[in-house]
Formats: C-alpha cells, structure tokens, sequence
C-alpha cells in the first residue's frame, strides 16, 4: 500500500520534506497489509467518528477506481461543491492521496493530522502493541480528519484492496460504485473472478445504492447482483459507455465515465445535485496522472495487472497503430506479469525491462526471461532511467516510448521527463 521511499519525496515547493510526518507513515510499511477492522473502528471511535459527518462516496472494484473517482469529484466541483478525495496509491507524494478540490493536503497540516492519531490514539503508539494500524489504515484516517475539518459537502473515498475486511468497509456511505471487476491480489481474494467479486461485494450495505460499470464479466455480475439483494443493496447497472467528451483517453475510460455519471445520480437525493452542464464539463476536464498519459512523445499508464495490461494494449492499437513500441517495464513480483506481457506483446516491439523501485519488485532478469520466451526483443537496466534512456534511442523519430507495469516505474519515468523539460522562462516543472 506505501512505499518506503515515500520519506524522500519532495513538498510543494520541490524541497526535501524534513518533518518527521512522512518518515512516520514510512516506518507502518513494514507492517504490511494486515486485513481487519478492529483497529480502524478503535481509532476513529478515538477520534470521535470523523466519518460521520461526512457524505462519502465509496468507490470498489479492480481497474480504474481511481479515474472513477476523479471524474466524480471533477464533475462535482464544477457544480460548485466543496470535494474531498482520497485515493491511492500516489505516483510522487503522499499528499496526492488526499486532496480538497483538487488541491492536495499541505506538507504541515499533514503532519498536524498525524499527531493529531497519535494524541488520540496513544495505543498506536505502544511499545507493547503488536496490532498498530497499518500504513493504508492511517492514510484512510488522515483523509477523514482532514475532510471532516474542511467540512467538504462530498467525500469520494477510493477502496484499498477491497473487500468486508478492507479499512474502509468500517465507513457508512451514502452510496457505492464498483468499477470493472478483473483479477488482481489473488493472494487476498482467490483465483476466479467469482471469487473476486464476491470480496468486492461483501463491502454492501444494507440500504445503500450501488452503481456498477459496465461490461463486467457474467460470473462478476451474477455475484454482484445475488449479494445486492441479500443485503437490501438498491443496485443499478450503466446500461451503456459515456458518450460525451472526456480529457482521459482510452475506450475504458468510457465505461468508467458512465459509472461517475451513475454514481453522481445516487448522490442527488442526499442533496448533491450535479446539473448536466457540470457533469459534461467535469468529465471533459478531468484530470488524473498516469493513465494514457503522454510527456514529451513518452506514453505513461499504470497498467500493471492483465485487465489494465488489455486495457492499454487497446489503446496503442487505437492511438498510435502504425508506431513500433518500446517498453519500459517493472513490475512487483506478485503480479501475474507473464500474463501481462503477453497481453502486451501484440503492440511491444521491445521490453526495456528495469526493477520497480520497492522491495517487491520482480528481479529484472527473471522478467526479462518472461519476456524471452513469450518471443519480445529485451534489454535489462539496473535502474529506470538507464531503461529509459535505452527506450528512447530504439524508439528515434518514429516509434513510441511507453512505460507500465507498476506505479512506481510510471511515477519515476514520469519524473524523469518532467525534469528534463524546461519551459521557456527557465525554471523547471514541478510535479504535480
């Protein structure tokens, strides 16, 4: 869920943060992802239940949760609301994670709101406990304190890996919205997309609306539907793909835009009526890093599990048909990434392969003998930028650079472009 270089990240003003605030959520890493409920619901009885006054927006599933969730808050702010949202993971800075229309949280009031757990919450604190809350589980609480604080009329809240047992199951939504359903965490959810889906729906709320994406998979929906109407979920399916102008690019990102337009209808009757006019103007100027993303001629997408990987092998096809592709590709070690780069092979014209920057990553030489077998022309790098380079040189004039596998491969490509550009008053591009 985090990423221990998460502590050398840069604030706003692009200088190194030396508070002790991100140094702290770094140290909850190495807790892992522990599932369970028991220690989100103490800490925000200890906080005396930010949640609850808030109206959220609780977004499930397994691809594009996050442009869902952008599109939401993008939409609802030009309607005139006052948005929170929260995500995850980031690309550069933790703050991206939690932001109030569309402003990420400043560097001190982050490190207010951490006290602020830690004051109310002395058990995270002790020695003598062995059950702290995990790195994602106090990423959640920050975004509630700080929503709760800025009194925001909406809160969209992004799940993490999903499921009854996920930090934010804990939370009352006003109303849900599940994504494309796919395989990914099989280590957590099982196998069969059944089974994925069953953890994905097992966040239902008695009462509580749902809207589901189009497309998804028979076996998806059919669990989807049953556990519905176990539960007194009113459930409601996007019958068809968006149809108006988007700013994200891609045929799925028509399908998640029909679920943001569904999800904004089951909030009209808790007071947040979004007029078309600003439902047309939000979609169409969202905005939302790393998905389809292009940077000086380089194409960015955090593709990093079979159904993105499909997604993204679309839109080379779709984008960019007549230009040989250069990979450049990390992945974690959990990942089913022979699937993957098979799924991509029909557009890659050569994998630069590269470690994905965390401890988790697939060792380079056993993706590259992946990629080996499945026939792609290969070059391994000890680091992104060496990949990078290589990518770039194969590519010249007429091929395209693309980099995807895993977020924390894109975010470091994504860096690495931004900082070679230099804008015509001579100071470089912060990174938003």
């Amino acid at each position: 869920m985090g990423r221990p270089e998460d502590k050398n990240l840069l604030n706003s003003q692009g200088r190194p943060v030396t508070d002790d605030a991100l140094e702290y959520l770094a140290s909850l890493d190495s807790n892992g992802v522990r599932l369970g409920l028991h220690r989100m619901a103490r800490a925000l009885e200890d906080l005396g239940r930010p949640d609850q006054t808030l109206r959220i927006l609780l977004v499930a599933g397994t691809n594009g949760k996050g442009s869902t969730c952008a599109m939401v808050a993008s939409a609802l702010q030009a309607a005139g609301y006052r948005v929170g949202l929260y995500t995850s993971p980031h690309l550069h800075r933790f703050s991206e994670r939690i932001q109030l229309d569309g402003r990420p949280v400043s560097d001190d009031e982050l490190a207010d709101l951490i006290q602020a757990v830690r004051r109310a919450c002395p058990w995270q604190d002790d020695p003598a406990n062995e059950d702290r809350l995990t790195y994602f589980e106090l990423a959640t609480l920050l975004g509630l304190i700080f929503f709760a604080r800025h009194e925001v009329d909406v809160a969209i809240v992004e799940t993490g890996l999903g499921g009854h047992l996920d930090a934010t199951a804990v939370l009352r939504p006003s109303a849900m919205a599940v994504t494309r359903i796919g395989l990914d965490h099989r280590e957590y959810f099982g196998t069969s997309l059944r089974e994925v889906a069953q953890a994905e729906a097992s966040i239902f709320k008695p009462g509580v609306p749902v809207a589901v994406a189009p497309g998804q998979a028979p076996e998806a929906m059919d669990v989807l539907r049953t556990e519905a109407a176990r539960t007194s979920a009113p459930l409601s399916v996007c019958s068809s793909d968006y149809a108006g102008p988007l700013s994200l690019r891609g045929v799925h990102q028509r399908q998640n835009a029909a679920l943001a337009r569904a999800a904004l209808e089951l909030l009209a009757p808790h007071g947040l009526t979004v007029p078309e006019n600003a439902v047309a103007a939000g979609l169409a100027s969202t905005r939302w890093p790393g998905r389809l993303e292009e940077i000086d001629g380089a194409l960015l997408d955090v593709a990093h599990n079979v159904d993105g990987a499909r997604a993204l092998a679309d839109a080379l096809l779709d984008l960019y048909p007549d230009r040989p592709v250069e990979l450049v590709f990390g992945v974690l070690a959990d990942k089913d990434y022979r699937e993957v780069l098979q799924t991509l092979s029909r557009r890659v014209h050569r994998v630069h392969v590269c470690p994905a920057l965390t401890p988790r990553s697939l060792a380079p030489a056993e993706c590259a003998s992946a990629a080996t077998e499945l026939g792609l022309l290969v070059s391994t790098h000890s680091t992104c930028a060496d990949a990078l380079r290589a990518a770039r040189r194969a590519a010249g004039s007429r091929g395209l650079v693309c980099a995807a596998g895993s977020f924390g491969v894109v975010a470091e490509v994504r860096r690495l472009l931004l900082d070679s550009q230099v804008p015509s008053d001579g100071a470089k591009r912060c990174l938003h």
